[in-house]
């Protein structure tokens, strides 16, 4: 007896030590992925309303302050952000939890938007040492979870297009899609929105920054009219968790401000804030 329960505790330490090496080297093969991919484009971070056109991975929370004509503030809690992984070399996905929008409005309820994913893969890139640029394509999807309004009536689908180029501290980054709605498509339309962010790398962990966001409609109860927002903003990025050399863990701040500057818009200003966790 005492001879076959050492056999199973010397089983069961095997194992415990298998599947423990296991994870370590599966962690352990994912970081280095990440820090491979990382190493072969400009280290720029993501703008505070417009996306990179790198891969990032990170998990990210942004709380915006909405200002609507009708003087009513609506608070858009996390800004339907979330996790973005690179779990392949030149590809990112991004898992996108539904913001919660609180309206001070008389009459409109509050709410969760919609669920939404992003695939991507980064066709081009090189790093500062290299040329500085970089082109990523890819397709975002949503899933109609908001409740009462606070979400689209249909799922989306949006094809779009990520381009960056650096100037010593100087760098642009430019993304346009079309949103594709799968039903309710006379009444959401298939806008494009096209957004441009300016960067300015100052003392090494300072990034103003100035935006472009716009949207241009197309069908819809809005057709033809075009919201545009010049968008200033400022970031301090990444600081660093850790003295290691090989590690990521970090920390990045931010915050910027919409200000509406065409004659049609859904708000006349949003001031943003961002904070992401860089691993």
């Amino acid at each position: 007896m005492v001879s076959r329960n050492v056999v199973f505790v010397c089983i069961l330490f095997a194992s415990t030590s298998i599947m423990s090496g296991g994870q370590q080297g599966f962690f352990s093969a994912w970081q280095h992925r990440v820090r491979v991919t990382s190493s072969q484009q400009p280290r720029w971070p993501v703008p505070v309303f417009s996306p990179s056109s790198g891969l990032v991975q990170l998990v990210r929370f942004d709380a915006i302050r909405q200002y609507t004509p009708a003087h009513a503030t609506i608070w858009n809690i996390d800004g339907g952000k979330g996790v973005n992984l690179i779990p392949w070399y030149k590809t990112e996905v991004d898992i996108n939890l539904p913001s919660f929008l609180e309206h001070s409005a008389p009459g409109s309820i509050d709410g969760p938007g919609d669920f939404s994913l992003l695939a991507k893969y980064r066709i081009l890139a090189a790093n500062e040492e290299h040329g500085a640029y970089s082109v990523s394509a890819g397709v975002a999807g949503t899933a109609p979870t908001g409740s009462h309004k606070n979400g689209t009536a249909d799922g989306t689908i949006s094809p779009t297009v990520f381009i960056g180029k650096g100037f010593g501290f100087f760098d642009v980054q430019s993304a346009a899609s079309e949103l594709l709605p799968t039903g309710h498509t006379k009444t959401i339309g298939r806008p494009i929105a096209w957004n441009t962010a300016l960067q300015l790398n100052l003392r090494k962990y300072f990034w103003p920054e100035v935006e472009f966001n716009a949207t241009f409609n197309r069908g819809g109860a809005n057709d033809g009219k075009t919201q545009t927002f010049v968008s200033p903003g400022f970031e301090v990025s990444k600081i660093r968790l850790t003295s290691h050399e090989t590690s990521r863990l970090g920390l990045i701040f931010g915050a910027g401000e919409q200000i509406a500057v065409t004659h049609y818009h859904a708000y006349n200003h949003a001031l943003s804030f961002t904070s992401r966790f860089v691993f």
